[in-house]
């Protein structure tokens, strides 16, 4: 492996592959295979599934984000589910990096919408894998759950084509739109990411009383 892309095999602050509970979290799910693509499908699943995704309680800090901090809390959204899902890919050995993009959400609720100056979520994250000599993304932040309840299609993933949201969901409702690709990154560009978020949002959805699951189920009885 060369030099350059040793770089997206090593742990950071916030991409503590290295942390124990990491280790252990990507070497229980990564499957008895030692075949790259067939680990890598494995961990994106168990990420997925496994992490509930709940984006009232983002923490934008490097404490925050760190993959053995979602793993701890069993929840993330979706850059922090990006983070635990690169951790564990370059805890056993497959290059990864984290992907950006700004995208157009309809999976939203009248809490988020009465808190964001827009419907555009900025900084959207994923992650891309390096496999069979190219970059795949993959994004683990719906789980199963979620996708069951707002009848979106569950997102897919095979090691060897791209994994993004799709643009519609299960009855033809607009679901996701991509609006500008932000590039992918050996860590997290959490300087800029914090600019940003300060610029562009509004939003401060981490009360106590804030309970995403709960403003899931009244979105779904009112519509």
């Amino acid at each position: 492996m060369s030099s350059d892309m040793m770089q997206y095999t090593q742990p950071t602050l916030i991409i503590d592959s290295d942390n124990s509970i990491v280790l252990k979290f990507a070497q229980e799910n990564a499957g008895s295979t030692t075949d790259h693509i067939e680990q890598s499908i494995s961990l994106y699943y168990a990420v997925r599934d496994s992490i509930r995704y709940d984006p009232y309680k983002y923490n934008l800090s490097a404490e925050g984000l760190k993959s053995s901090t979602t793993l701890q809390d069993g929840h993330g959204w979706c850059v922090s589910k990006a983070i635990l899902l690169a951790s564990c890919c370059r805890a056993i050995g497959i290059p990864s990096r984290l992907g950006f993009a700004d995208v157009r959400n309809h999976l939203t609720t009248e809490r988020m919408r009465k808190q964001m100056t827009d419907d555009v979520f900025y900084w959207h994250g994923y992650t891309s894998i390096y496999l069979n000599k190219i970059w795949v993304k993959a994004t683990p932040a719906f789980n199963i759950e979620l996708c069951e309840k707002f009848r979106l299609k569950t997102l897919d993933f095979d090691g060897l084509r791209d994994s993004i949201y799709h643009p519609f969901d299960l009855d033809g409702k607009k679901h996701m739109e991509y609006i500008r690709h932000r590039g992918e990154y050996q860590d997290v560009p959490l300087e800029k990411m914090e600019e940003d978020f300060k610029k562009l949002y509004s939003l401060d959805l981490t009360s106590n009383e804030a309970d995403f699951d709960h403003d899931v189920e009244q979105e779904i009885l009112e519509n």
